[in-house]
């Protein structure tokens, strides 16, 4: 229940955030990834141990996953991420298990995938927005 209040007041402040055209991309970026951490953190059931372990290798995971050209193929870089992936599993593993690994990779598609759900959402708000503006 905790999680769900958290993600709701983060989406706001995404939405929020969005609305105001001339912020700072760092300081969205910076909301984003503080819902990505609490999110992350919340599935994952993380101690303050396991999360001192794991953050560093998760940023690290995370640069190598945005290294991936995006001028390859669609299968080479889809290729491209499952190596990155499965070479972190191992470590990520000695974190968190077996179980937990599996799932965090589950949980990281499952996050960007609300997460444009929610930035289609607030697009199309604008949108909305916009026509309704032009009609009055």
């Amino acid at each position: 229940m905790k999680y769900l209040f958290l993600v709701a007041f983060l989406f706001t402040g995404i939405s929020f955030s969005q609305a105001q055209d001339n912020e700072n991309p760092a300081k969205k970026e910076q909301r984003i990834q503080a819902l990505y951490v609490a999110y992350i953190t919340e599935q994952l059931n993380l101690t303050e141990s396991e999360a001192q372990k794991f953050w560093p290798l998760q940023k690290q995971y995370d640069n190598e996953i945005k290294a991936v050209n995006p001028n390859l193929g669609e299968l080479d870089r889809q290729q491209a991420i499952l190596d990155v992936k499965k070479r972190y599993q191992d470590r990520f593993i000695k974190i968190l298990g077996n179980a937990r690994t599996d799932d965090f990779f589950k949980k990281d598609v499952e996050f960007r995938k609300k997460l444009i759900e929610q930035l289609r959402k607030i697009r199309q708000e604008r949108q909305n927005e916009r026509r309704q503006n032009r009609n009055h």
